[in-house]
């Protein structure tokens, strides 16, 4: 990875890119600590230990603590993504059309993405501020009598969150990586040191006696042991591939010629983490401005536990979450439809499997016993956490911690990827001049 940034820097394009994306994410750490007009974000300092704060963090880097402009972060946008994606498996003839359009139809879909951004955040942003200020016993809104200061605070922070969206969208044009996934790596980076501070000053500094200083630094070491070691087995996870061998027929150009079809076993990346992660915290918002209205209903307390990532049963649902969104996202990245076409007009198949329908049924086989292993990893690695911080009372940050080393791991081996991508590039198109 090292010799691989190394290299990078060396090259003219790629440091260009990369100043992009390090000018971007510092425009949008600025706008972090810019509060809301119109609030007090010290009221903030009381629920540092609210699970639905904690969670929105992870895609805010730390905003919503500060009650900041970017206090949604691009939440609203993935939660779009999702809604959009879903309706077009036959849900919205219209979405189903502009799906097969081409570049045309992807514009088309990306400003229904955004209408819906705007819908959601602004949805979102309303239910944090009524749910938040009720928490603080009505110390976060100034003029919480007035109905529009509640409208102002939610228009300015569904604009935060667009000109977030923006910046994002100008790193994956300008810069280096996915956009949005790169603002909430950037984020959940930002946050580690505080993370880790906070598990040695409980477990450390707060010690009462000596035994209880010996217990702390086992549990520390024990906690940095276990990130050393999910970080190396995610890594090798998101990294191993199934490679299906692939023959040409002797019309084809590559006549003799041997080639591999690589499958990962982990076809969806990350996205099924974020997805899960925003998805989650959607209804949990809404259920939130309610609070004082339908807080002590048992209907209400149901729904809660359900829609929070720090119950045992919230924790569950988000991981049934990440299996469907696995599944999901492993055909509409790799769709066997197309994928077998494509290697019929190529003049190759796989090796013991006819061309055509047959080759569509193999690789679907193939995404669902592959998707399987790859939904179990993933919900294992994000539920465990979660349900030791229950279990035993442990710090929410570090429940959380599964899912913001599966959204760090993911994000920057695509970089690497990606950096890898355009130095071989950058050498082919020497070679060939």
């Amino acid at each position: 990875m090292l010799s691989t940034l190394f290299n990078a820097v060396r090259e003219k394009d790629i440091r260009k890119k990369l100043g992009w994306t390090i000018l971007i994410l510092f425009v949008y750490r600025i706008g972090i600590h810019i509060t809301v007009p119109g609030v007090n974000p010290a009221a903030m300092n009381s629920m540092a230990s609210n699970g639905l704060l904690n969670i929105l963090n992870i895609f805010s880097g730390g905003g919503l603590l500060n009650f900041s402009l970017f206090a949604m972060g691009v939440s609203p946008y993935v939660t779009a993504q999702i809604v959009v994606q879903l309706l077009q498996l036959d849900i919205v003839p219209r979405f189903v059309e502009w799906s097969k359009q081409g570049e045309v139809g992807r514009r088309k879909l990306n400003n229904a993405t955004r209408w819906l951004t705007i819908v959601f955040a602004f949805l979102q942003s309303i239910g944090i501020t009524a749910g938040f200020n009720s928490l603080s016993a009505y110390g976060l809104v100034k003029q919480t009598n007035n109905v529009m200061s509640f409208v102002i605070i939610g228009a300015i922070m569904t604009i935060g969150t667009f000109f977030a969206v923006w910046l994002g969208e100008m790193i994956t044009e300008k810069g280096l990586g996915n956009g949005v996934s790169m603002i909430i790596f950037a984020g959940i980076i930002s946050q580690i040191p505080d993370g880790l501070y906070e598990i040695y000053k409980e477990n450390v500094l707060q010690a009462g006696s000596q035994s209880d200083l010996i217990t702390g630094w086992v549990f520390t070491a024990v906690i940095i042991a276990a990130i050393i070691l999910v970080v190396g087995i995610t890594t090798w996870f998101y990294e191993a591939t199934r490679r299906l061998q692939i023959q040409y027929t002797r019309s084809a150009a590559s006549y003799g010629s041997e080639a591999y079809l690589p499958l990962k076993l982990n076809v969806s990346g990350v996205i099924p983490v974020i997805f899960a992660s925003s998805f989650i915290s959607t209804p949990q918002t809404i259920l939130f401005a309610f609070q004082d209205k339908f807080g002590t209903a048992q209907w209400y307390k149901v729904l809660q536990q359900v829609f929070s990532m720090t119950t045992v049963s919230g924790a569950i649902f988000y991981t049934v979450l990440i299996i469907i969104f696995t599944y999901f996202y492993a055909f509409v990245q790799v769709n066997p439809e197309k994928l077998a076409e494509n290697l019929q007009k190529q003049g190759a198949y796989i090796v013991n499997v006819r061309p055509g329908l047959e080759t569509q049924k193999f690789i679907t086989a193939m995404l669902l016993h592959l998707s399987f292993v790859g939904a179990l990893f993933l919900g294992f690695v994000a539920l465990v956490p979660l349900i030791a911080s229950d279990v035993w009372g442990l710090n929410e940050k570090i429940g959380l911690g599964g899912t913001s080393l599966l959204i760090t791991i993911g994000v920057t081996l695509d970089l690497i990827r990606q950096i890898e991508g355009l130095i071989q590039k950058k050498n082919y198109v020497g070679f060939i001049q």
